[in-house]
């Protein structure tokens, strides 16, 4: 048995392992539920502050979950409280980064809104000055014509 798989195998180096990784998860939920409590105020998604940080331990925490399922990694829980401490976790991450993703959704939509109402300002503004039409055609700009009543 090699040394790393003397590692992964020892229970003890498992807990540590379990404890480290409920760590991550923690500061990972606590990262996303300070982030979605920013776009539950209207703040566009792309000026939050813990996107890099958020992305950074979710590669951490997807590189261990596929190492787990690559059978790369063991991360066997003898201690049936650290086994439960670890599921409830990964249930609150679940429903905060489910919360997060409805978020995240909306802050898009509004921001596609805003741009699209920017856009239609340009578009109304630019047609207003322009002397030529859609078709790209001179416009007929209407003349006021009015009638003078001499005596």
């Amino acid at each position: 048995m090699s040394a790393a798989q003397a590692t992964m195998t020892n229970p003890a180096n498992g807990d540590v392992r379990i404890k480290s990784l409920i760590t991550l998860i923690d500061t990972l939920t606590a990262l996303v539920a300070e982030e979605n409590a920013e776009l539950a105020k209207g703040l566009p998604a792309s000026r939050l502050k813990q996107v890099d940080e958020k992305n950074r331990l979710a590669e951490i925490f997807e590189r261990t979950v596929a190492e787990c399922a690559a059978g790369t990694t063991s991360l066997t829980v003898r201690d049936r409280m650290l086994r439960e401490q670890l599921l409830e976790r990964i249930l609150k991450l679940r429903g905060a980064m489910d919360e997060n993703l409805v978020r995240l959704r909306a802050a898009i939509e509004a921001s596609n809104r805003r741009i699209e109402a920017v856009m239609q300002a340009i578009r109304e503004q630019i047609a207003a000055v322009s002397p030529y039409g859609a078709s790209g055609r001179l416009a007929a700009r209407a003349v006021s014509s009015g009638t003078s009543r001499s005596a």
